[in-house]
């Protein structure tokens, strides 16, 4: 578990890590460089769940072989099955860019929304609690605390 006290704010405590895919670690179905180091780093502290439909294929061989979980779905309904995932976890940190991550965000105890290669719905952010301007940075900010507890403090 990752606890970070912030100030001013109820201590923020994450257990799950949950991830949307395409357009937030993967970009074209290939992870983003410099993330499975991060991703490896998080894994001692937390469970991290990566969510896709799988556009490319590409998932299984990506992300499996580093021990994360992953959980497929179809296309059509994609919000509500990413939503249905965070809600039975407790403690939940959700990534995203897209219009289907609004429902994960609107249950998760922290919603990091990240503008890569892919872009972002501009709808999520106002469901979001930092914006970020890349993944490495979305998990840097669990990895260095001081910087989470610097943006979210009262």
């Amino acid at each position: 578990m990752i606890e970070i006290n912030i100030p001013g704010r109820d201590t923020l405590r994450i257990e799950h890590l949950v991830l949307d895919y395409n357009g937030t670690i993967a970009v074209d179905g290939a992870l983003i460089e410099g993330i499975q180091e991060r991703l490896q780093r998080l894994l001692p502290h937390v469970s991290i769940h990566v969510l896709t439909a799988d556009t490319y294929g590409t998932v299984e061989a990506q992300c499996g072989p580093l021990g994360l979980r992953v959980e497929k779905f179809p296309r059509e309904g994609a919000a509500k099955c990413k939503k249905a995932v965070v809600e039975k976890l407790d403690n939940v940190c959700a990534i995203g860019n897209g219009y289907n991550d609004i429902p994960m965000f609107d249950v998760a105890e922290l919603a990091i929304a990240v503008l890569e290669e892919e872009g972002m719905c501009a709808s999520l952010l106002l469901h979001a609690d930092v914006l970020v301007k890349s993944i490495a940075d979305g998990l840097d900010l669990l990895l260095k605390p001081d910087r989470l507890r610097a943006t979210l403090r009262s």
